[in-house]
């Protein structure tokens, strides 16, 4: 078996491709545009290498650089020219690939040398797996998992900035939490419908109360103590010039503005991937705890359990395993997580997991008891074998494509 190696460093504008031969040699390198066309030529002087050179495969690999190999990586596996050759396509992961150069003495940083050591890596043969796209169904619900996960990143550091003006507003308002929740629509009512702490403070009580009840519906038990502390508060707080005052009700006002906004993103976001997950088995969400966007974001990221061979392998490719640290006699017990590992479906089984320590109790009782094991990072340390605890169920579900049945209480 003689082999073709291809390495491919992608840019926005240009992909820069470096054909290397069996034996580590050089073939030839040459850019092209990123573009439909450029791709057909890329695929047509592979195909001429393999055939001047009477090559039985070819391996093409390049790095994963944002969404700008995402189209190109399609139309090398749509495209039946290399189809003959035993085509495999690997998406290298950058820090792979930045370690494996470090093997080098003074490489200089371009283009052409990326592609040389992408192919050189290939040609070592340390590729575990090509790149998965058997199911564009997978591709679908990943788009949209996705695009969900930065709606969620982007409403967090919204609502932290918002906090940071609140302060200034209202300074013992925010120390105080006065509200349960800060962002419930009552407490945004007062943050917005009153020009200062001041106002607020000098207000009738009774029509503070009055308030407070119509805004929230009538659900706070004791109306008149949550407007009590409310007022109690703002006489504590700040005041703030008024030219600086007006600077910070715009801030706020602009910012509820968003975080609206951002919800009934989440809400299209939501009813999107139920749509597509109605094309996808599912038995997530059988499990208590799990709704339909954890269960879509974890299935979207996984995509077909099988090309899996056992849960290690799924929970290290989500970033949920432990490096060994070992020499000798010694072995320590003190060991960090990988740093490699899919972000998303890290961060869907951490959410996923402290839902089910919430609604399950067996997951509630492991979670306790892995965090009163230890006095530092006790909630990131039980919350990462909780999800590690939940890669095995989700393994064994998907794979036998049953429902969970929760054990039963002692």
């Amino acid at each position: 078996m003689s082999q073709l190696y291809v390495g491919i460093d992608v840019s926005s504008k240009s992909n820069v491709a470096y054909l290397m031969k069996p034996d580590g040699s050089k073939h030839s390198t040459f850019l092209v545009r990123n573009s439909l066309d450029g791709s057909r030529q890329l695929v047509k002087r592979i195909h001429n290498a393999i055939t001047s050179d009477s090559l039985t495969d070819v391996i093409i690999g390049l790095e994963s650089t944002s969404v700008y190999g995402d189209n190109l990586v399609c139309f090398l596996r749509e495209d039946g020219t290399l189809t003959p050759y035993n085509k495999k396509i690997h998406v290298l992961n950058p820090k792979q690939v930045a370690k494996f150069k470090l093997a080098y003495n003074d490489l200089p940083k371009n283009d052409y040398v990326d592609a040389f050591v992408i192919a050189d890596c290939l040609r070592f043969g340390r590729i575990n797996k090509e790149v998965y796209l058997d199911d564009y169904r997978y591709k679908a619900l990943q788009n949209l998992t996705r695009a969900r996960f930065f709606a969620v990143q982007n409403l967090t550091k919204e609502k932290q900035r918002f906090l940071n003006y609140l302060f200034k507003k209202y300074s013992t308002l925010a120390q105080e939490k006065v509200f349960f929740d800060t962002f419930s629509t009552t407490a945004l009512a007062v943050y917005e419908e009153f020009d200062s702490a001041e106002t607020l403070a000098e207000m009738d009580l009774q029509q503070l109360t009055v308030f407070i009840k119509e805004k929230g519906k009538n659900r706070f038990p004791d109306p008149d103590a949550v407007a009590k502390a409310i007022q109690k508060a703002a006489r504590s707080s700040y005041r703030l010039p008024k030219t600086v005052n007006d600077s910070v009700n715009q801030v706020l006002s602009i910012s509820i503005s968003s975080m609206r906004a951002m919800e009934q993103q989440f809400k299209a976001f939501d009813k999107a991937i139920a749509d597509q997950m109605e094309l996808i088995p599912n038995t997530l969400t059988s499990i208590k705890g799990i709704g339909p966007v954890y269960s879509a974001g974890i299935i979207a990221e996984i995509g077909d359990i099988n090309r899996f061979p056992n849960q290690a392998s799924l929970a290290k490719y989500a970033g949920l395993a432990w490096q060994q640290r070992q020499s000798g006699d010694f072995e320590s017990q003190n060991t960090r997580m990988i740093k490699s590992g899919n972000r998303y479906l890290k961060y869907y089984l951490g959410e996923a997991a402290m839902s089910l320590v919430r609604c399950d109790a067996d997951y509630s009782r492991f979670y306790h008891l892995k965090y009163n094991e230890v006095n530092k990072y006790q909630h990131k340390r039980a919350l990462a074998l909780t999800a590690r605890k939940l890669v095995r169920l989700v393994f064994r579900l998907l794979k036998d494509n049953c429902l969970y049945r929760a054990p039963e209480s002692k």
